[in-house]
């Protein structure tokens, strides 16, 4: 097994914070902020591209419910969540995974861009997205 991920799954190598049968959390081990957790789901999806919707709709609940937690057990005043599918994105592990980084007002970090893409796409980009969509929605 070549996914780090699904190791810690099957080694039981992680530090849980929710293990489920969809979806599971743990805490990575060189958090952003205290408390910093990585949503998963619990069988292997590379990305979002390939996650059914039923299992990405239960991760993404508990993504929602680890920020909650964050926000009741650690006082944090919001989140940033974050996550990367595919070649392009800086995906570091193939397993699609959310990281959900409690926040506080003084914290001092940055986790939004600092300046935007150097890629040009032809034509109006909303247009070829809200024509995609439509396409893939009637299909």
């Amino acid at each position: 097994m070549t996914c780090v991920f699904c190791r810690l799954i099957t080694e039981d190598a992680a530090r849980w914070i929710f293990r489920g049968p969809v979806a599971s959390a743990f805490a990575p081990l060189d958090p952003l902020a205290p408390g910093h957790s990585l949503v998963i789901p619990t069988p292997h999806y590379a990305g979002i591209f390939d996650a059914p919707a039923e299992v990405l709709a239960e991760t993404l609940a508990l993504v929602q419910r680890v920020s909650g937690a964050m926000r009741t057990a650690l006082n944090a005043s919001g989140v940033n969540i974050l996550s990367a599918s595919g070649p392009g994105s800086e995906q570091s592990v193939p397993h699609l995974h959310f990281h959900v980084v409690p926040r506080w007002a003084d914290d001092g970090l940055s986790t939004w861009p600092t300046r935007q893409s150097r890629h040009q796409i032809a034509g109006d980009p909303t247009a070829e997205l809200a024509h995609a969509i439509t396409v893939s929605h009637s299909a």
